[in-house]
């Protein structure tokens, strides 16, 4: 047993000397987007030191294991502070914070995916974070501009204007899933 626990220490002190930076980047990212994720869906009521704390925890987790569970604990959570502070302390829905919060998740989602991909000793062209990084800034760009144009879309024709978008918006998510399942299937 000694000598096991011996062997995984020695391991793991050769992985940590193997530790490239570019890896170490892309995680770092991956924590900073989520716990600012978290904190815009929070009320401010509830950040206090203690509960900071368990959130900063919560960003830690995917950012260390991104091929696990994690990026969609933390995608959970942040959507849960979302409900908290709109039902829980009525604050009202800003157009800017709930596009901030989906493009931090998605960003988020997207640097786990490439943290994913990177094992720790990777040595990674800059261009190629480079250039994920604005892939992914032109995916967010445009899912804003087409997530402002439905919502003025919606508040256009009132009650039935909010649920022809929301049918709309349901249409072309099983229209993607449809896709992506013939893409596949067709490999």
């Amino acid at each position: 047993m000694i000598d096991a626990l011996t062997t995984r220490v020695r391991t793991l002190a050769s992985a940590a000397t193997r530790i490239s930076l570019p890896p170490l980047l892309v995680r770092a990212g991956v924590f900073l987007t989520v716990l600012a994720g978290f904190v815009l869906a929070y009320p401010v009521q509830v950040l206090s030191g203690r509960t900071l704390g368990l959130l900063a925890l919560a960003a830690l987790l995917p950012a260390v294991g991104p091929r696990r569970v994690w990026p969609t604990f933390a995608a959970l959570v942040a959507v849960g502070g979302w409900l908290l502070a709109a039902d829980g302390y009525d604050r009202p829905v800003e157009l800017w914070r709930l596009l901030a919060l989906a493009a931090l998740l998605y960003l988020a989602h997207t640097l786990c995916a490439l943290a994913a991909l990177l094992p720790y000793d990777a040595v990674v062209d800059p261009d190629v974070i480079t250039r994920w990084l604005l892939r992914a800034g032109a995916v967010v760009l445009a899912a804003s501009v087409l997530g402002v144009l439905v919502m003025v879309a919606g508040g256009l024709g009132g009650n039935s204007g909010h649920q022809l978008v929301t049918v709309g918006g349901l249409l072309v998510a099983v229209g993607v899933a449809a896709l992506l399942g013939w893409l596949l299937r067709r490999r």
